[in-house]
């Protein structure tokens, strides 16, 4: 396997940031919810099987947020438009010097929502994720129609091994630097400050809507 550290991946204008908010276990109801609503073509890209509603639900409860890492990119009304998955592990190679550690990706965007390029922005942000916390390679297993998600792989310079109807793609992470983790922490500031915004526009509505409520009297009962 070549061992050539990853080229960076492909730059996005600052202004047209967006806003990825790493999940939690309390936002585990919304991931069921963004999974659910997938199609099934795209439940069969993003796990490689026509994942039926059952399995999709045990697959959400099952996501352990102690180890792995949950991204999600959230719309106005905070649902869920798309959600990205780096399941953590450690790899204890014999004649290594030291356990070395790796990641595998995967992501799913809701349909209203292609062409938006959110796939690519949750890799990006999940490859700086890595780096910061140590991990230098990260593995993503698709299928090989699965051509949206090998191409942002191929993008970031990972080795792509076809066997099949599946395709792995490994890519090696260079070490973090000061940039890498002053970025994740700028980003992760910004997030949350855009997030508590939306929620509390969401809040405000919801108030109006309920004063509204109270200040017109319901027409059947003033007859």
């Amino acid at each position: 396997m070549d061992t050539t550290p990853a080229s960076p991946t492909r730059r996005q204008p600052w202004w047209r940031w967006v806003p990825i908010r790493r999940l939690r276990a309390t936002d585990r109801a919304r991931i069921e919810r963004h999974l659910l609503a997938l199609g099934e073509r795209d439940r069969y890209l993003r796990f490689g099987y026509p994942a039926s509603d059952e399995r999709i639900r045990h697959y959400a409860a099952s996501i352990d947020f102690g180890r792995d890492e949950v991204f999600g990119i959230f719309n106005r009304r905070l649902q869920l438009l798309a959600v990205s998955h780096l399941a953590c592990a450690d790899l204890d190679e014999i004649g290594a010097a030291a356990t070395q550690r790796m990641a595998e990706f995967a992501v799913s965007v809701d349909a209203r929502a292609r062409g938006r390029g959110y796939g690519a922005r949750l890799f990006d942000h999940a490859v700086r994720h890595a780096r910061n916390h140590g991990i230098d390679r990260l593995f993503i297993h698709a299928l090989s129609e699965n051509t949206a998600m090998l191409r942002i792989a191929r993008r970031a310079g990972a080795e792509l091994r076809s066997d099949g109807g599946e395709t792995e793609a490994w890519l090696h992470l260079p070490p973090h630097s000061l940039l890498s983790q002053f970025q994740e922490l700028l980003a992760r500031q910004a997030t949350e400050l855009n997030y508590q915004s939306k929620r509390g526009q969401r809040q405000c509505l919801h108030l109006m809507a309920w004063g509204r409520h109270l200040l017109m009297p319901d027409r059947a009962t003033s007859r």
